[in-house]
């Protein structure tokens, strides 16, 4: 199955593709505003799910699964607590903790992304010691 292309969009004629809208409201689910995030960085993320979906174009519920994990980092432990709760702050950090003991996987490769975008919340770099290599 060929790979669908992701859109942005054109002077406003052409409409963002669906992947790009699903991720921006499932970023917004989660108290990330997709302003804040360059379309790069989405651009980047959408295609690394697709990269690890099955068929190559993920399922509705990856969007929102993706954007927890990307807006906590994002975000920080304290920001996404007040906007979320405690419990999917919790299960977000377990991620991320999981995450860099593998070293590598879907949720290793969404923080490395918050990493190179330099959307990663100082104090998780702080936290964690996150870094990332040169490349």
């Amino acid at each position: 199955m060929a790979r669908r292309g992701s859109s942005f969009g054109f002077l406003g004629r052409f409409g963002r593709s669906r992947d790009l809208l699903l991720l921006d409201d499932a970023l917004r689910a989660f108290d990330l505003h997709p302003a804040r995030v360059p379309e790069g960085a989405k651009l980047a993320l959408v295609n690394l799910m697709k990269d690890y979906a099955p068929e190559g174009e993920p399922p509705e519920h990856a969007y929102p699964f993706t954007a927890w994990l990307f807006a906590y980092c994002a975000l920080g432990a304290e920001a996404f607590t007040i906007a979320n709760g405690p419990q999917p702050a919790a299960d977000a950090e377990r991620r991320l903790e999981a995450a860099l003991a593998a070293g590598e996987g879907f949720d290793a490769d969404i923080v490395l992304l918050t990493l190179h975008a330099k959307l990663v919340h100082p104090r998780l770099v702080e936290q964690w010691g996150l870094e990332a290599g040169e490349a």
